[in-house]
């Protein structure tokens, strides 16, 4: 058993009703494992922040349905209690294709894959429903039943009241929601000193807020005395195994990854991190930020997503850092840049203002900021063999940024398309050098080792033939 708090839609605030949940667990020292549906970065960051765990993206398109099933089963029995935070409203997902050999062999399989309910119904977990009450009323009802009653296979445990103004507003809704005897498993005031600051891809990332400390405390205050907990807990526990499962020992390499970590890059799959040590490879994290240089003695980079365009100043301004990072690239360091790393190894990046910031200089093109937002999965069939997959595999994806470059690249590494239709997204990505993989398409590696075994192998070439740092 385990929970998954679902939204009526975008913004009613399931984050801050589900880290007020893991806030308060944490508070009563409960081990508690959290997951995320969908590919975001950004909202696991703070479950991780609150408890000390990492969270676990549930994405059946980046991965694939028996994944999502494996990895939940598999982390929810390492804890005492398992939570899941929805993404979007709790039906809205997307089309799903089911991809055949030859042409015109596909077909429409669902409109809500991928979505909260989707994964609610693969785990076969219940429903808590996050209503945002700031405009309504008797209304309430209406909108409880309906979601209580659209699918079948869901079961709706019952409702958090959020934004609720008074206790006359409280009683309006209670009077409302009897007829239907779903529980009120919580109530949420209108908290005006509860809010997480945002800017144009989301939140702000956990490692900018220095007050974040004493938000959480807040929130653990808010959740010990809006939920009724003696109906909560039973929902939330998992199933611990009575011995946790003795993780072998990866197997003995030199391979060493620096992984770029800092306020500028900060976006990874704890997933694939994990199937970097798995296969043997130690981590290495550093700040390009801070740092003076890459890390001694490695023999790959990888730098994920993040915001290098909000620390563009700092970036350039540590010029050493950018020149070793070019040193060791142009002389064959294998190296991984997804979005913002990307953004990383250009020439420039040219920031909302107008003003351009010198980078890496890997790659012969700019990025500039702008107010297009690009976002959407992705199908993308590579168009050559490069550092990660073999040509004409095909790889699912997801992108998420407001930047676009200046140049596009003559050998792309990508052909993509939306992956819930055939409209062509165009061709992306950079593999010259061709020990570089440069991409706006973040990618899990849960459904596809062969990407890490891949990279890893490139290292130990490296490995093999000299120390680069």
């Amino acid at each position: 058993m385990a929970l998954v708090i679902a939204g009526e839609r975008s913004g009613v605030g399931k984050t801050t009703v589900t880290l007020t949940l893991l806030a308060s667990l944490r508070r009563r020292d409960r081990l508690v494992q959290s997951f995320k549906v969908g590919p975001d970065y950004i909202d696991p960051m703070f479950h991780q922040h609150v408890t000390g765990r990492a969270c676990r993206n549930l994405d059946p398109v980046l991965t694939s349905e028996a994944y999502v099933q494996e990895c939940f089963a598999h982390h929810s029995q390492l804890s005492e209690y398992a939570l899941v935070e929805g993404v979007m409203g709790l039906f809205d997902g997307i089309g799903h294709r089911e991809w055949g050999m030859g042409h015109g062999q596909e077909k429409q399989k669902s409109t809500d894959f991928a979505s909260t309910a989707h994964i609610a119904r693969l785990l076969d977990l219940p429903v808590v429903l996050v209503i945002d009450c700031s405009r309504l009323s008797g209304s309430v009802a209406a909108i409880a039943h309906g979601y209580r009653s659209f699918d079948p296979r869901i079961k709706i445990a019952g409702v958090v009241l959020n934004r609720v103004g008074s206790d006359r507003h409280l009683s309006l809704l209670k009077d409302s929601l009897e007829p239907l005897q779903l529980p009120i498993l919580g109530t949420l005031r209108r908290q005006d000193n509860i809010t997480i600051p945002d800017r144009h891809l989301g939140l702000v990332p956990t490692a900018e807020l220095p007050e974040l400390n004493a938000l959480i405390d807040r929130l653990a205050d808010l959740g010990d005395t809006c939920f009724d907990w003696q109906r909560l807990l039973p929902l939330l526990k998992s199933k611990p195994l009575p011995h946790p499962p003795h993780l072998p020992h990866p197997p003995s390499s030199s391979v060493r990854i620096a992984i770029a970590r800092d306020r500028a890059f900060n976006f990874y799959y704890q997933d694939n991190l994990d199937l970097l040590q798995q296969l043997g490879a130690e981590l290495v994290f550093w700040s390009p930020l801070e740092d003076a240089g890459i890390p001694k003695n490695v023999q790959g980079m990888y730098f994920g997503g993040g915001f290098p365009e909000v620390f563009a100043q700092q970036l350039a301004e540590n010029s050493s850092v950018r020149e070793a990072v070019k040193t060791a690239i142009l002389k064959g360091m294998p190296t991984i840049a997804e979005c913002g790393g990307l953004m990383y190894l250009c020439e420039q990046i040219i920031d909302f203002e107008g003003k351009s910031w010198p980078m890496a200089g890997v790659l012969p093109t700019s990025t500039m900021m702008g107010g297009r937002l690009t976002l959407g999965y992705r199908r993308a069939v590579a168009l050559q063999d490069n550092l990660l997959v073999k040509a004409n595999t095909t790889v699912y994806g997801h992108e998420f940024h407001r930047s676009h470059l200046t140049l596009t690249p003559t050998q792309p590494l990508f052909k993509t398309s939306r992956y819930d239709c055939e409209e062509n997204m165009g061709c992306e990505g950079w593999g010259l050098p061709a020990n570089v993989h440069a991409s706006y398409v973040h990618l899990h590696w849960g459904e596809s080792r062969e990407i890490p075994q891949r990279f890893l192998k490139e290292c130990l070439k490296v490995a093999s033939s000299a120390t680069w740092i």
